[in-house]
């Protein structure tokens, strides 16, 4: 079967921005058996109308991304409903979540996004407002004959396109008469940069004889979605296990879609524990992240974020002594303020952050990219870790800083040697 693949940006055709959609869609669609018969990037300008008049014709499945949106550019439901020769209709569950999310903003441009051609199947967006949609009709073709075609829209934006594909649109195509999909295990990756997880898994596949193993990788905010496939079920486990032993204790966890965050708070639940925190260099980013599921009140108790020295000594307790013996960045520093939050809430854990986050402010000893992650706990003696990142910049650095944390905020409850933990990372 054939595929036709359709990304609609001007951003992208002016240069503005680069195509992230063409090699995530087609090495899927690869995977799957499918050939691809083209791949274009067009304007928003309406052009996408005379590529599908081709396209329809002779492609089994045509997938369009981009064009959903509110705006007048944003054009590809009322041509794929032309071609089609079908009218726009109002789907009421796109209209009913649309409007729990704007409310009565729903009402003028916004209002466009709850409508998909007659006949088609609502593809649901729970990272956008956008909807994607999906349906079938007949087009002529020009020796006469009626051909079948599929039409796929998503929404542009690699983060609710990618999403959208993975759980609705890529197992609809492996369903389809002819293809059976290799059998594939998922992963989430933490801290590890994408270009050196690809070559640490080259190096498992060679080293311990894997060839009939493919992996492939999907870059998010937090972390990494690692995915195994081919040979047996016992190879893919060899070959996770090997990497694993590789990049070190907690930095692949199973399954694609679960970030650090939400490892840890659901320990915190399932165990019923509290935890507070002491930030200085990530500027209150962990508390951020601990409170962004509802219902956090449950087991965050609050956070401090400490920056100035005169604020680790106010409100997180630290001495001045070891601030001017040891400086700021330092493990007795990190013990302290972990230690002296969780005395101030009482919670069950607190962990702590202070390092340097760049551009400046770095030395021979604590470069840019240093960080001591200090942990307390009201049943395990305190622990602090010293991590060294390559600095990409400051966000970069905040945000590594930030997932180190968690990930071992995790491991010292669970009650693992935190210290000896981090001694494996060998690749942040």
């Amino acid at each position: 079967m054939t595929v036709s693949l359709y990304v609609i940006g001007t951003e992208i055709t002016r240069g503005i921005i680069s195509d992230r959609h063409i090699q995530f869609l087609s090495s899927n669609l690869t995977e799957l058996g499918y050939t691809i018969r083209r791949a274009v990037v067009v304007p928003d300008d309406g052009s996408i109308e005379a590529e599908l008049e081709v396209c329809a014709a002779d492609s089994d499945i045509v997938l369009v991304t981009g064009g959903l949106g509110p705006t007048a550019d944003d054009l590809t439901r009322r041509i794929i409903a032309r071609e089609a020769g079908v009218p726009l209709v109002r789907n009421q569950e796109a209209w009913d979540t649309l409007y729990k999310r704007v409310g009565e903003r729903i009402h003028g441009a916004n209002e466009q996004q709850a409508y998909i051609p007659q006949g088609f199947e609502l593809l649901p967006n729970p990272n956008g407002t956008a909807p994607g949609f999906r349906g079938s009709f007949e087009k002529k073709c020009p020796d006469g004959s009626v051909h079948c075609v599929t039409v796929i829209a998503m929404p542009g934006p690699p983060a609710e396109l990618q999403p959208m594909f993975l759980n609705h649109v890529r197992p609809y195509l492996a369903k389809l008469a002819g293809h059976v999909e290799e059998q594939r295990d998922e992963y989430s990756v933490y801290l590890i940069a994408e270009a050196r997880l690809d070559e640490l898994c080259r190096r498992c596949s060679e080293e311990y004889n894997l060839a009939n193993i493919s992996w492939g990788t999907r870059f998010q905010q937090f972390r990494i979605s690692l995915y195994v496939q081919g040979g047996s079920a016992s190879e893919r486990a060899l070959f996770i296990s090997k990497l694993r032993s590789m990049v070190g204790e907690g930095l692949i966890e199973d399954a694609d879609d679960t970030d650090a965050c939400t490892l840890l708070t659901n320990y915190l639940i399932e165990n019923n524990l509290t935890i507070s925190t002491a930030e200085s260099c990530t500027a209150g980013l962990v508390s951020k992240m601990l409170t962004d599921r509802s219902g956090s009140s449950s087991y965050f108790w609050g956070g401090a974020v400490t920056y100035a020295n005169s604020a680790k000594q106010k409100i997180a307790g630290v001495c001045a002594s070891t601030l001017e013996k040891f400086g700021a960045v330092s493990r007795q520093t990190a013990c302290e303020m972990a230690d002296g939050i969780r005395q101030v809430s009482g919670t069950d854990l607190a962990v702590s952050l202070t390092g340097i986050a760049g551009p400046d402010g770095g030395s021979a000893d604590k470069p840019v990219g240093t960080v001591w992650i200090g942990f307390s706990s009201a049943k395990a003696p305190s622990a602090a870790v010293c991590l060294k990142f390559a600095s990409i910049s400051r966000d970069s650095a905040r945000r590594r800083f930030s997932i180190a944390a968690l990930v071992l905020c995790r491991l010292y409850a669970m009650g693992r040697d935190v210290v000896t933990v981090a001694e494996t990372w060998k690749y942040i």
